[in-house]
């Protein structure tokens, strides 16, 4: 997995889209997404509220899109800092392993 799951794009303002876990399982959550039209995943990884406070990550409920979903803000940060801190991300879901994953694939 790359960390670049764990990286807001452009179009998301540094907001990075994720799925509340405690709304919702992992699979209903994948089912979901996948749903959604140019939205394509083979699994779901996760990380907690507290891996993102421990790098200053503010995350918190926006249930505008649909009542599960959550934004984690790398709004204070530049570019390379970004990219750090997902990678940080990254290796704290890729420890944990995969909490739901297509057998399809």
């Amino acid at each position: 997995m790359s960390s670049q799951v764990f990286r807001p794009t452009p179009k998301d303002k540094d907001l990075l889209s994720v799925y509340d876990g405690d709304m919702i399982d992992p699979k209903p959550a994948w089912v979901h997404f996948n749903s959604q039209s140019n939205c394509k995943s083979v699994g779901v990884m996760g990380v907690t509220v507290a891996e993102c406070a421990e790098l200053d990550l503010p995350s918190r409920p926006d249930p505008e899109p649909f009542p599960e979903h959550a934004v984690i803000d790398f709004s204070s940060y530049s570019k390379g800092q970004i990219e750090k801190k997902a990678k940080h991300l990254c290796n704290k879901a890729d420890g944990r392993g995969w909490l739901y994953q297509d057998v399809a694939q």
